[in-house]
């Protein structure tokens, strides 16, 4: 019988995401060496090698690729044997791994903790943020609990229920207050800052101005709505940003604020998380209670007709 423990999975996994093992122990809370001795003891339990060492990195082999399929099955059901037990009890007890994308992540999540914290007393809140597939990926996988992103996202085995829906607001030079707001052909003409490739917000702007991703045009691409909007200022384009993030963005900016005619772009935001989590129940309680800390997060000013 073949003795491996959870323990030994769990580095197993985190080595084959990082790639390296200094970076691994890092993710891991433990020492580099610790993790060297797990893994060369559970190479020796299999007798075959699951990484090929090279001078910087380590890459798996045909079974490591094999392998970590099946190890991350096990470690997905393990996960959902804890949620199991807290599923059963009233009050939710431990971690909640949130993953946020960096479109909403500022702007909600001060409200968003806070009221979690408030509503659950043995909760320790963890967030990741980052783009959309990389939270996709990560659900998958078991790394996080639940998603807040833009919906809809139609992935086969995830839950998907919205939250709110939000108008996109244009931004533009402070000397423009008095012009008429241009439509969607209008923009296609004028220089149109946007995020950087990844970002759903970007290709949510983009299909709002109907213009194709590869489409040539004249840009600049920021990796934040910050940037793009004090490029705004300093007169290099327009952007859109969505209505949550007017109070934090453009407070300092010189920039002005105009709505669209309608139909208004807009987004929808949700959560996500996996259908086989026992959970359930507990991340619709916990999605009534984001989408009422959503509604004082967005307490906007009024944008400029």
């Amino acid at each position: 019988m073949i003795n491996i423990t959870i323990r030994q999975l769990r580095y197993f996994d985190a080595l084959a995401r990082h790639g390296h093992f200094g970076r691994a122990a890092d993710a891991c809370s433990i020492s580099q060496p610790a993790l060297s001795v797990q893994i060369r003891e559970l190479e020796e339990t299999l007798g075959s090698t699951l990484f090929e060492r090279l001078p910087r990195q380590v890459r798996l082999t045909t079974l490591g690729r094999e392998f970590l399929n099946r190890a991350q099955a096990i470690l997905r059901a393990v996960d959902e044997l804890g949620d199991l037990v807290r599923a059963a009890q009233d009050q939710w007890v431990g971690q909640l791994r949130i993953g946020v994308i960096p479109t909403i992540a500022p702007y909600l999540l001060p409200s968003i903790v806070e009221q979690l914290t408030q509503s659950f007393s043995g909760v320790e809140i963890h967030v990741r943020e980052t783009m959309t597939s990389n939270l996709i990926k990560e659900l998958n996988e078991g790394r996080i609990d639940t998603a807040i992103l833009a919906l809809p996202i139609s992935e086969p085995g995830l839950t998907e229920v919205a939250l709110f829906e939000e108008n996109f607001v244009l931004v533009r030079q402070k000397a423009d207050r008095n012009k008429p707001v241009p439509n969607r052909e209008m923009l296609q003409e004028l220089r149109l800052l946007l995020l950087e490739e990844g970002h759903c917000f970007r290709d949510q702007a983009l299909s709002f101005c109907s213009v194709q991703p590869n489409q040539p045009r004249e840009t600049l691409d920021g990796s934040s709505l910050s940037t793009l909007v004090q490029l705004v200022g300093a007169g290099l384009g327009v952007t859109l940003v969505p209505e949550m993030a007017i109070p934090v963005e453009t407070r300092s900016a010189n920039v002005s604020l105009a709505r669209f005619s309608d139909p208004q772009p807009t987004r929808t935001i949700g959560m996500l998380w996996r259908d086989t989590s026992p959970l359930a129940p507990q991340y619709h309680r916990i999605a009534d209670i984001v989408r009422s800390a959503s509604k004082s997060g967005r307490n906007l000013a009024n944008p400029e007709a």
